[in-house]
């Protein structure tokens, strides 16, 4: 299984909107097959092991990653194809989320007499799909915010000077996150002072991100480098919205309080749209508003070893607490150096 998961991880940055699998079949004590899935639209991972194996896949024992699909989708159901071969045992590492198989994937392999069981390895299998897993349970997509500062928690000076806060090897790092995205975000204020493209630059990846700007007031110039990008608003005028689709502009309305886009519509609306993991680069008053609203479900925090002081501009913009009960915590989950930087996972305490 462990081999499974490396296999697995091959598909880290291409796979979207489907989940990160892998396969090892074996028999008699040998490896006779391993396949991983690639890209949607084409052959999962048992089905690549299973070409791989031949013949010797009968009465062999299956290792997957996540359990084998049941349902036809763009591809028959792995399910059917590990019986039709034959084999004696199917091991997955943890259930299918996706209410389309949620279990029916080993009730089709038990029925057909083949030993089939979940759970192996199935917290490292989980922590290869977060954003999959969150699709189908929460109908959101799994949000990270990657923010970098300084270790007095600055972003940038007073003056919105902020290249470069932290070192080369901290921002090719960062290109790793936005490559096993699917979609990145970032809001109006961003675009506006920096003009960033929030591409994937590093990694031959055969796509791109979908690029999102939450822009209440639809004031993204027609010329902005992130263009094409869906646009989130609260109200589009019309003019605005013509000007900004002619230049390749994907303008969705969805207003919320005080005049700002409804952040969980937008969160609804990219898991609509096949969204697994999104990753997040903006601003303070963005990255309040995410934090304040409790969808953050993991903080990469890039920290340089320099301090530039009390007037330079912080990471959250945040009503101010009155107790420290109030504070967002979170938990390490990762500490590690990159560079000259040190990088923290967090996840929420």
């Amino acid at each position: 299984m462990a081999r499974a998961l490396q296999l697995a991880a091959r598909g880290l940055f291409t796979t979207t909107p489907n989940p990160r699998v892998g396969c090892v079949i074996v028999r008699d004590g040998h490896v006779v097959g391993e396949g991983w899935h690639a890209r949607a639209g084409t052959p999962h991972a048992e089905i690549h092991a299973l070409n791989a194996a031949g013949t010797a896949a009968r009465g062999a024992t299956v290792y997957v990653t996540l359990e084998p699909c049941s349902h036809h989708g763009r591809t028959p159901p792995c399910a059917e194809a590990l019986i039709e071969a034959g084999v004696a045992r199917v091991v997955a590492a943890m259930s299918d989320p996706n209410p389309l198989v949620a279990g029916g994937g080993i009730s089709m392999l038990t029925l057909a007499g083949i030993q089939a069981e979940v759970g192996l390895m199935e917290a490292e299998a989980r922590a290869l799909n977060p954003g999959f897993i969150s699709r189908m349970t929460r109908q959101r997509p799994w949000v990270r915010l990657k923010t970098a500062a300084t270790l007095d928690g600055k972003t940038a000076l007073a003056s919105g000077a902020s290249q470069w806060i932290t070192g080369a090897a901290a921002r090719a790092d960062v290109q790793r996150l936005r490559a096993r995205a699917c979609a990145v975000l970032t809001g109006s204020g961003t675009v506006l002072a920096d003009n960033p493209r929030m591409s994937v630059r590093d990694f031959e990846i055969g796509r791109q991100p979908l690029r999102v700007v939450v822009d209440s007031a639809l004031r993204t110039p027609a010329g902005a480098a992130i263009l094409p990008a869906l646009l989130a608003c609260h109200h589009a005028n019309p003019a605005a919205r013509a000007t900004l689709e002619a230049a390749g502009a994907e303008v969705v309305e969805l207003p919320g309080a005080d005049g700002r886009v409804d952040l969980a519509a937008l969160l609804t609306r990219l898991a609509q749209r096949g969204v697994n993991e999104l990753h997040v680069e903006a601003g303070a008053a963005l990255n309040g508003a995410l934090l304040a609203g409790g969808w953050v479900d993991e903080w990469v925090a890039y920290v340089a070893p320099m301090a530039v002081g009390d007037a330079a501009r912080g990471l959250f913009a945040h009503p101010p607490l009155t107790s420290l009960d109030q504070a967002a915590r979170f938990s390490l989950s990762d500490v590690r150096q990159i560079g000259g930087d040190l990088r923290l996972t967090l996840l929420p305490a």
